[in-house]
């Protein structure tokens, strides 16, 4: 199988969060299970020199952008076994920032005419074209609506994976004709209008052949008035499409045993250096050196999303207990000025660094005792089974990807790898971490609850197999309608 992997992030050349990871890590796998995935994203100028300077030119052509004829070039750099395709074009790319500018939808209008025009001449014809979240949404639909005529794209069947439903790529109605050239037919509740404007994401859940989301949770999810952000009877209607495919993370670079930001590093067999990591992250942070003071840790954007108004609301409750709480992140400014706030009322128990840092992201979990994680919803979550790698107990709200991987642990079975509420309210969260921290106290029992948490297995071998088996049904259903 041939797999065109469409992303607009990915480590170690562009990330702003999980969708990075998810393309850093999934085509290394699919590669190891034989399939030939090759992942083509734009040339951002943030991108690191030394990577820039390994890149090849391929070849050049135009792209139509309405009325527009944009220069597209494409390099190509083989990184660990896979091999990665770059849209460049400086002028939509060479930014110091990856989103968050007025024409996000002109630039992505180009890189999603780019990738489905690179085909011809990159000589490389997929099966199956893999798209994930708006930023690659009209590429199915351009496929279906414009391009399925043309020579080389008539048996190409497209994968849209949905990372966050709550970005949809929204636009004006007008970028219809004026970035893509479509006809006013599709400017309508059939097609691509949402609300008075026009949606990319839309586009992808009405063309896709097969729609994924990164949890089986999630994919229920979105299905509700809840959850579904205006878009739930589409998804309704796209059921018998729609599978629920849980996120992996990279074990490569999330192993306390091999962890070179690890001051000691440590297994799930022998978490002795995991007390050393936590005293050396006390120290590192200014906080008092008590290693019986539990550690709780957040390591999240600091938005309404990831529950923070939660922990804002108890906080003061929460901070009045016996423990430590380091928050690392960035988001909205109310939140990141709260929590500046409490750093400075409570010195010798909050840490709050507004910033991130993936070698102190790393310390910090290796460090911590216990991970928060309140989303108010969580389409899969990676932090949460990072936590569970560096045997720091995950509190999540049942949602998501987190009710998917964390079983709140049972007392008399002794099952369990975590702590869960169900219920949006903070004083449900401030009950949950109490019984946390209640078992805290109890050593042995603590020492189980750590080793259930590490020995889960939530590597992306798992969800890979379950990527090729859809691909291969794809493959085999176009096979299918091509002899008939």
């Amino acid at each position: 199988m041939k797999i065109l992997f469409a992303i607009s992030e990915c480590v170690p050349f562009a990330k702003s969060g999980g969708l990075a990871d998810v393309a850093g890590a999934l085509p290394k796998e699919l590669v190891r299970q034989g399939i030939d995935i090759r992942v083509i994203m734009p040339k951002y100028g943030s991108i690191e020199n030394n990577l820039k300077a390994r890149m090849e030119k391929k070849t050049e052509y135009t792209v139509e952008v309405g009325w527009r004829n944009q220069y597209c070039g494409i390099e190509e750099l083989e990184f660990q076994g896979v091999s990665y395709y770059f849209v460049d074009n400086e002028y939509y790319f060479m930014r110091e920032d990856l989103y968050g500018y007025f024409d996000d939808g002109e630039r992505f209008a180009f890189f999603n005419k780019a990738v489905l025009d690179s085909l011809p001449h990159i000589h490389f014809q997929p099966d199956i074209i893999h798209c994930h979240d708006w930023h690659t949404g009209m590429i199915p639909f351009l496929l279906k609506m414009e391009y399925k005529e043309k020579e080389g794209y008539q048996s190409i069947q497209t994968v849209f994976t949905i990372h966050n439903l709550l970005f949809q790529g929204i636009m004006p109605r007008d970028s219809l004709k004026e970035l893509f050239g479509l006809q006013e037919k599709y400017d309508h509740v059939d097609y691509l209008e949402f609300y008075g404007c026009i949606s990319y994401l839309k586009g992808a859940i009405i063309a896709a052949d097969k729609i994924t989301t990164v949890s089986p949770t999630y994919k229920n999810e979105i299905q509700t008035s809840v959850y579904g952000e205006k878009l739930h009877e589409l998804l309704q209607s796209r059921s018998n499409d729609l599978e629920g495919i849980l996120n992996g993370i990279d074990l490569e670079l999330y192993n306390p045993e091999r962890d070179p930001f690890l001051l000691k590093n440590y297994s799930e067999k022998d978490v002795t250096n995991k007390r050393v990591n936590k005293l050396h992250l006390q120290e590192l942070l200014g906080l008092p050196i008590k290693e019986k003071t539990p550690l709780i840790a957040m390591i999240t954007r600091l938005t309404k999303q990831k529950g923070i108004d939660l922990v804002r609301h108890v906080f003061r409750e929460l901070i009045a207990e016996d423990i430590q709480l380091i928050i690392l992140g960035t988001g909205d400014h109310e939140y990141e000025h709260f929590f500046q706030q409490m750093e400075a009322a409570y010195p010798h128990k909050c840490k709050a660094y507004i910033e991130f840092d993936e070698g102190l992201a790393h310390k910090v979990y290796a460090g911590a005792d216990l991970f928060l994680m309140p989303s108010q919803f969580e389409p899969c979550g990676l932090g949460q089974m990072i936590a569970m790698r560096y045997g720091a107990v995950p509190i999540v709200r049942e949602t998501g990807g987190l009710n998917d991987t964390v079983l709140s642990f049972n007392e008399q079975s002794g099952e369990g790898n975590g702590f869960t509420f169900s219920q949006y309210n903070a004083h449900d969260m401030l009950f949950t971490i109490e019984r946390a921290l209640s078992f805290y106290r109890d050593e042995a029992c603590w020492r189980n609850i750590v080793q259930n948490a590490m020995a889960m297995d939530y590597s992306w071998a798992q969800s890979a197999i379950k990527y090729k088996q859809l691909y291969s049904e794809l493959v085999s259903r176009s096979e299918i309608h091509v002899y008939k």
